[in-house]
């Protein structure tokens, strides 16, 4: 079987889901909950219950 002289270079589409993108996303997400949580624990009760 003959090889390919030329190998094609995949270009990552510049939209979409990509890993880097998700953990920056992901370490986003941790930090509001836990800023929420600790703002619930400052005034006492929840946000929504009053």
């Amino acid at each position: 079987m003959l090889e390919p002289k030329i190998v094609p270079k995949r270009k990552l589409p510049s939209y979409g889901f990509h890993n880097h993108i998700e953990n920056i996303n992901g370490r986003w997400a941790m930090i509001g909950f836990i800023a929420l949580v600790i703002l619930e624990f400052k005034l006492g009760h929840g946000i929504l219950l009053r």
